[in-house]
């Protein structure tokens, strides 16, 4: 796909976005904000009962074009490919910059890989909160581990968790 082709893909997908919307049996749904630009994004995963597979994914967001373009993007990818945990924690930041145009992506890789970030620790949650479960943990004990996780990422240049919308909305926006 050539330059002008890749932009146009992009703005279709923010204007006309792909399975945006909540996920109400989601497994996970995970916020994550790019503080640096604004953008906001919750990505809602269901995993198929019992196996460490994507059933559905969906998202929530509001952000550049490409921040959600690429949200959209990757939730038609994974809906289409149903791929299993590990593939999804195998997909690397840099072929989602390839993916949408390392060309175009490039100058903005936090707001191109932002939706990734995200999905891939909706995974994490849902790998985590399984094993907790097993172990005998409450709701409630796994909530407390979450929030602390959390608490742990702040500084890392991407939010995710709970606070992820609140630090991305009060962060000065960078200009580019």
């Amino acid at each position: 796909m050539d330059r002008e082709a890749r932009i146009a893909w992009l703005v279709d997908h923010n204007q006309r976005p792909r399975h945006r919307g909540k996920l109400p049996d989601a497994d996970a749904s995970v916020p994550g904000g790019n503080p640096g630009c604004g953008d906001v994004i919750t990505m809602y995963l269901k995993a198929q009962e019992g196996e460490d597979r994507v059933t559905a994914v969906r998202f929530e967001g509001v952000g550049c074009t490409l921040s959600q373009a690429a949200a959209s993007i990757l939730a038609e990818r994974m809906n289409r490919l149903k791929p299993t945990f590990a593939e999804v924690l195998a997909f690397s930041y840099e072929e989602m910059l390839d993916l949408l145009g390392r060309d175009i992506a490039s100058s903005r890789p936090q707001c191109a890989t932002l939706a990734l970030g995200t999905l891939k620790g909706a995974v994490k949650t849902v790998e985590m909160n399984r094993k907790l479960r097993a172990a005998g943990h409450t709701d409630e004990e796994i909530g407390e581990l979450r929030r602390a996780i959390a608490a742990q990422a702040e500084g890392t240049g991407l939010v995710i968790g709970e606070g992820a919308e609140q630090a991305a909305r009060s962060a000065p926006a960078s200009i580019s």
